[in-house]
């Protein structure tokens, strides 16, 4: 279920850093990524881990891989590194050409 949204993100991860390097912005794309996916990351782990500590919901291990950071599966990790890769890659396609005046 989860490799339609894998495929996407990563085709738009890289399309962007193919549009960032063309730019020049490269290095600017990918440590904003990496920045914006360490927080992530980090909350997920976090709020997850509580959330579940709480009974508010959990997995049954025939869905997981069986391998837990904590309480929670690490296959919740997926969400928010490939939703940054996605979310990232349409921004830098989306974004409009660099209009700086040269004088």
């Amino acid at each position: 279920m989860s490799l339609p949204f894998i495929g996407v993100g990563i085709a738009a991860f890289l399309a962007g850093g193919v549009r960032a390097r063309a730019r020049g912005t490269a290095g600017g794309y990918l440590r904003t990524w990496a920045i914006t996916t360490a927080a992530l990351v980090l909350l997920t782990a976090v709020f997850d881990n509580v959330m579940m500590a709480a009974g508010l919901f959990d997995y049954g291990d025939r869905h997981t891989s069986g391998i837990r950071f904590g309480l929670m599966p690490v296959e919740d990790f997926l969400y928010p590194v490939v939703g940054t890769m996605l979310l990232g890659g349409a921004a830098e396609l989306l974004r409009g050409t660099d209009r700086r005046s040269v004088s």
